[in-house]
């Protein structure tokens, strides 16, 4: 094994891998019995890079999850297109779940104030208590969030969803964030994304991804979708030192795949989102006139706006019906 302090692949072998690197890719490759081309065509769906042949960088937990994959295929649970899209997505989300558990991590040593020489033996002692731990959260929220996904999507037609989508993001974002420190954008970045997760949640909602100053959501319904924006608008604008935010929302057919939407509705939202003034959500037609009758709500037609790729419409404002 490699030594551990002073050297960041012995750490990693250690505490987090928990296994020695042994294994060549053509030594990987052999043993699952599959050509190496094959293997690493995996292991770039998992996200991993190619590495040279001669590379001693695998252990016996990539021979086991190389056999694991080859075996979803061989039992016929799931062609190999289908497995490569499962690691893709797995790839994908743990990536950045890595990235972000690594970034608190070093944020945590910088504040304890403990030296880069001392890292890599910190680092150990920091993995060897919350590495367990957070292997256990994250095989529970996986759990969880696929018990949900499964009772949404079992009985559901794919070809023909139909969800209200809404689109938020920060006004000026990019200028303000030429103004203010790299940790004073991270923190306000933080408290953004927290908030509106929370928001969307909590009222009925799914969060699909944040790019920073932006969150994309969906819902089944209209009026949840506009009760979300209205909460994201009105939260924000009490939020001291936090840019105004504006939100785009549309009614209609979407295409979910690997856990993203896409399709004319989602473009539409984001094009919405574009056009709408500081503090202010616009609907679609679709979206309002499913609004239509609902108390909650009081709807205003706008002049007809021209929308990039999408043409003319006449979209509304949406507010709360007490709104004077």
């Amino acid at each position: 094994m490699a030594q551990v302090d002073g050297d960041g692949d012995g750490l990693r072998d250690a505490f987090l891998l928990r296994e020695p690197r042994r294994y060549t890719s053509h030594q990987v490759a052999e043993m699952a019995g599959v050509p190496v081309y094959r293997a690493r065509r995996f292991w770039r769906a998992l996200g991993f890079a190619n590495v040279p042949d001669d590379a001693v960088e695998f252990t016996d937990l990539d021979v086991e999850a190389l056999r694991t994959l080859l075996g979803m295929v061989t039992s016929g649970v799931y062609d190999e297109e289908h497995v490569l899209l499962i690691a893709r997505s797995l790839g994908r989300a743990t990536a950045r779940l890595a990235e972000s558990q690594a970034e608190l991590g070093a944020e945590a040593l910088d504040k304890a104030g403990v030296p880069l020489a001392e890292r890599p033996r910190a680092w150990r002692r920091r993995a060897e208590r919350v590495v367990p731990d957070l292997a256990r959260l994250l095989v529970y929220a996986w759990q969880r969030q696929l018990a949900a996904a499964a009772g949404r999507i079992a009985e559901q037609d794919m070809s023909a969803v139909r969800m209200a989508v809404g689109f938020a993001d920060l006004v000026a974002f990019t200028r303000m964030s030429r103004q203010i420190t790299g940790s004073e954008l991270a923190r306000l970045i933080d408290r953004f994304e927290g908030r509106s997760a929370d928001i969307v949640t909590s009222t009925g909602g799914r969060v699909v991804k944040t790019l920073g100053d932006s969150v994309l959501f969906v819902s089944d319904q209209a009026h949840v979708a506009a009760e979300i924006a209205l909460r994201l608008v009105e939260t924000h604008a009490r939020g001291k030192d936090m840019p105004e935010l504006r939100v785009g929302l549309a009614a209609g057919p979407v295409i979910w795949r690997m856990g993203d939407v896409f399709g004319t509705t989602v473009n539409l939202a984001s094009r919405l989102t574009a056009l709408s003034l500081p503090g202010t959500i616009l609907a679609d037609p679709q979206l309002a006139e499913e609004l239509e009758g609902d108390r909650a709500f009081r709807l205003r037609e706008v002049n007809r706006l021209s929308v990039r790729g999408l043409g003319e419409l006449a979209p509304y404002t949406v507010m709360r019906a007490e709104s004077p």
